[in-house]
């Protein structure tokens, strides 16, 4: 798959996680190989900065919808229990 910079669109907020990490770590192996013009290289490295934030917003939201912290009376943490979407 040859996509360059411009082929990489905007449209990043659409991508579910493994499209976005996959898209990623395919701009990682671009700039690794040294083979890309410095301008393309910008913008990969740019392209690759909207996915990593992208993967780990996606990371904590499903943390925060498996997760959720108990507090006692005091307003201090007691633990974690699983969380209830009902």
């Amino acid at each position: 798959m040859s996509e360059t910079a411009q082929d990489v669109s905007d449209d990043t907020a659409n991508l579910n996680f493994e499209d976005a990490l996959r898209r990623l770590e395919d701009i990682v192996r671009k700039l690794e190989s040294g083979d890309v013009p410095l301008d393309q290289s910008i913008a990969l490295y740019e392209q690759g900065e909207k996915l990593r934030g992208l993967c780990q917003k996606r990371l904590e939201d499903a943390q925060a919808k498996i997760e959720k912290i108990t507090l006692d009376r005091d307003g201090k943490a007691q633990g974690v229990t699983a969380f209830d979407t009902d």
